[in-house]
C-alpha cells in the first residue's frame, strides 16, 4: 500500500487537489517563514576587524541547495524579491570610467593638470544602470595566448593609434584583421627590448637581467608603461611591475595592459600622492613617460623618493631617445641639468648613463639626509600619514620608518623574516599563511565543478585544466596580509592578483608590497581606478560586514564590482550569513549567477559565488 506522503505529489499535482493537503502546505509555508523571520537580519553581527575564512572539506550540492532554498524563503519574507533587475546603461558608457570627467573638474574650477586628476567628489552621484560590453566584445584569450595577442574590439584603440606607438609591433594577427598582436618572449622583440634590459641590469652592475631578483629588484613601478611592452618582459623574469598612467579616454596604456593580463592601475603624477605607503618599491621606471620632473620645485621627483625602498633605482629614459642600446652619449644637459641637481638634494647618486638613460640609486644611508647643506628639504613627519591621494609634499618620508631596510638586504619572495614583519606578530602571519593555502585548495575545488560542469567549453577550445587557465585577473577586496595571493603563488596558479587594503581597515599594505605582490590602498565608498572589464575574478572576504557601518551605499559598490568585472567573470564573497543574504539579494538585480556554499562546520560563515552573465543586448 501506498503512503500518504507517497499520494501527496500526485493529489496536488491531479486536477482536483484535496482542499485538506492545501491547507497543510500553507500552514507549513507559514511556519517556515515565521521561524526564519524570527531571526533579526536588519543590522549585521559585530563586525570582526578580518574574519579568517573558515576552510571546508568537501563541495555537497545538497548543502548548497539548502541555504538556496532557505535564503529565497528569507528574500519572500523581506520584500526583496519584488526589486526590479538593473538595465543596461547606453552605448556611450562602454568604456566609462568615474572620477575622471575632465569637463566637470574644469567646471568646478580644476587647472594646470589637475583637470586630468581623480577628482570623486566633483561627480558622487551616479546613474545606476551595468555598464555594458561594446558590441563586438570577445572574452580575453587564456593566458598566456591573451598576452601576446587581444581582441581588437575589447579595447577602445584605434589601429591607427596600434601602429604609430613604437612600442608595439607594427603588424596585426590573423587574416580577419580583428586582434592586436605582440612578439611572444620567443620571438624577435621590436624596439630592442631584451637589449635595453639587458642595458639597464649592466648599468646597476649586474651580468644580466636575469639578475635582478638576485640584487634585490623584484617590484617595479613602471610609468607610463607603452601598453605594457616592459612590464610583459619583466613578468617573464619572475618580477613584479605594476603599470600606472593617466587616465586616457581612448589608447588607453593602463587598459591594454590589463586587457593583456599584466598589472596595472591609473595613476597621476600631478597633484597627489600615489595610493602607496612610503618606501613600497625597488625600481621605478620612466622610459618616455611624458614626465617634466624638474617641475613644481621637484615634488615629482620627491614623490619618486617617497615610494623607492632604500638602495632602490630610479631608471629614466629622456623622451629624446631609442631603446635599441645604440652607441651614442649624447645627453641634454638643459632638461636633465636640474634633475641631476635636485637628486643630490635628496640623497640620490647617480650611478650610470648611457645613451639617454639614466639611473639614480636611492641611498641606504638614512643619516645622509642630516648631513645635507643648510636649507636642504625637510623631513616629513610620518607619524599619521595615510597615503590615500594627499597633496604632494615638500618633504622627505621614510627616513624614521622601521621599515627603512636596503633592498639589497630584505629577503626575496613572499616569505618575510621576522624582522621584516613589522607592526604584525610573526604567529598571527604564519597562521594566515596556512590558513589560506588550505582555503584557495577548496576554492578550486569548489569552482572546478561550477565552471566546467556548468557551462560547456567554447567551440575549438581543449578540455582545460581547471580552473587556472580561466583566470588571470584577480582582485583580493580586502588582502590583509596577501594570504591569497602568497598561497597561489605557491600553487603555481598562473594568475596575478590586485591587493587591494580598504582606506579605513588597518593598513597592512606595507607588508603585501614587502612580500613582492601587486598592492594599492582603496577607499571601497569610491570608484576604484581602473577600466571596465579588467578583472576575471574579485574576491571578498569580510569586506561586506567591514563596510556595514560606512557611508556608501552596497548598491553602488556592487555595480563598481560589476563595472570592472569582465563578462563570465566571477566573484567570491565569504562574510557572515546576514550579509550573504543581502549580497545575494543584490546580486540577483545585477542579473549575477549567485550560489551560497554552506560550509558546513557550524559557523555563522557562508561563501556566495557569483558569476557575471555575458549580456549582449
Amino acid at each position: 500500500m501506498r503512503s500518504p506522503w507517497f499520494n501527496k505529489p500526485f493529489a496536488i499535482l491531479g486536477p482536483r487537489p484535496p482542499i485538506s493537503c492545501l491547507l497543510l502546505c500553507f500552514v507549513c509555508v507559514l511556519g517556515l517563514i515565521a521561524i526564519l523571520g524570527s531571526t533579526p537580519s536588519s543590522v549585521f553581527d559585530s563586525v570582526t576587524p578580518i574574519p579568517v575564512p573558515d576552510v571546508y572539506s568537501s563541495y555537497r550540492r545538497l548543502k548548497e541547495q539548502a541555504a538556496v532554498d532557505y535564503l529565497e524563503l528569507r528574500t519572500i519574507s523581506l520584500g526583496a524579491g519584488r526589486q526590479t533587475e538593473l538595465e543596461l546603461c547606453g552605448r556611450e558608457k562602454e568604456n566609462y570610467v568615474p572620477c575622471y570627467n575632465v569637463s566637470a573638474n574644469l567646471f568646478a574650477g580644476f587647472k594646470d593638470g589637475e583637470e586630468f586628476d581623480r577628482h570623486c567628489e566633483i561627480s558622487r552621484q551616479r546613474e545606476r544602470c551595468l555598464v555594458r560590453p561594446p558590441k563586438d566584445y570577445k572574452i580575453p584569450l587564456r593566458w598566456p595566448a591573451g598576452r601576446d595577442a587581444i581582441w581588437s574590439a575589447n579595447v577602445k584603440i584605434t589601429k591607427d593609434q596600434f601602429l604609430s606607438s613604437g612600442s608595439l609591433t607594427k603588424r596585426l594577427m590573423l587574416v580577419e584583421e580583428n586582434q592586436f598582436a605582440f612578439h611572444s618572449e620567443d620571438g624577435l622583440i621590436f624596439d630592442g627590448l631584451k637589449d635595453y634590459s639587458r642595458q639597464v641590469a649592466e648599468m646597476i652592475g649586474l651580468g644580466s637581467d636575469s639578475e635582478f631578483l638576485q640584487a634585490g629588484v623584484q617590484s617595479v613601478l613602471d610609468i607610463g608603461c607603452g601598453f605594457g611592452i616592459f612590464g610583459a618582459h619583466l613578468v617573464s623574469l619572475k618580477l613584479m611591475p605594476i603599470c600606472i598612467a593617466a587616465y586616457e579616454a581612448t589608447g588607453s596604456q593602463v587598459q591594454l595592459a590589463l586587457e593583456r593580463g599584466l598589472p596595472a592601475m591609473i595613476g597621476n603624477f600631478i597633484s597627489r600622492q600615489l595610493p602607496y605607503p612610503p618606501l613600497s618599491f625597488d625600481m621605478v621606471h620612466c622610459a618616455q613617460c611624458g614626465i617634466v620632473w624638474d617641475e613644481k620645485d621637484g615634488m615629482l621627483l620627491i614623490e619618486v623618493d617617497r615610494v623607492l625602498k632604500p638602495g632602490g633605482y630610479f631608471v629614466l629614459t629622456s623622451p629624446a631617445s631609442n631603446l635599441r642600446g645604440s652607441s651614442s652619449n649624447t645627453k641634454k644637459r638643459s632638461t636633465l641639468t636640474p634633475t641631476e641637481e635636485f637628486s643630490e638634494n635628496i640623497c640620490w647618486n647617480l650611478i650610470a648613463q648611457q645613451d639617454e638613460t639614466f639611473i639614480w640609486q636611492k641611498t641606504v644611508d638614512v643619516h645622509c639626509y642630516k648631513s645635507r647643506k643648510h636649507g636642504a628639504l625637510p623631513l616629513c613627519n610620518d607619524v599619521h600619514n595615510t597615503p590615500y591621494y594627499q597633496p604632494l609634499v615638500s618633504c622627505i618620508s621614510g627616513t624614521t620608518s622601521n621599515r627603512w631596510i636596503p633592498i639589497q638586504n630584505r629577503s626575496s619572495g613572499p616569505h618575510l623574516s621576522s624582522a621584516e614583519l613589522v607592526g604584525v606578530q610573526p604567529e598571527d602571519f604564519f597562521e594566515d599563511s596556512q590558513v589560506w593555502r588550505s582555503a584557495l585548495r577548496n576554492y578550486w575545488s569548489l569552482l572546478s565543478p561550477i565552471i566546467f560542469s556548468d557551462h560547456p567549453k567554447r567551440p575549438g577550445d581543449e578540455d582545460p585544466i581547471p580552473p587556472y587557465n580561466m583566470v588571470r585577473n584577480v582582485m583580493d577586496m580586502n588582502a590583509q596580509y596577501g594570504g591569497l595571493n602568497a598561497a597561489m603563488l605557491e600553487e603555481k596558479k598562473l594568475v596575478w592578483v590586485m591587493n587591494v587594503v580598504p582606506a579605513r581597515a588597518p593598513n597592512t599594505l606595507p607588508l603585501i608590497l614587502d612580500r613582492g605582490f601587486a598592492g594599492v590602498m582603496h577607499d571601497w565608498c569610491e570608484p576604484f581606478p581602473t577600466y571596465p572589464r579588467t578583472y576575471d575574478m574579485l574576491h571578498a572576504n569580510g569586506l561586506l560586514s567591514h563596510l556595514s557601518s560606512e557611508r556608501c551605499a552596497m548598491m553602488d559598490l556592487f555595480l563598481e564590482m560589476d563595472r570592472i568585472l569582465r563578462p563570465e567573470g566571477w566573484v567570491i564573497f565569504s562574510d557572515k550569513l546576514g550579509a550573504i543574504e543581502m549580497a545575494r539579494a543584490l546580486a540577483m538585480q545585477l542579473h549575477w549567477e549567485a550560489r551560497v556554499i554552506d560550509l558546513d562546520n557550524g559557523s555563522d560563515q557562508r561563501l556566495l559565488v557569483c558569476q557575471k552573465p555575458f549580456m549582449k543586448k
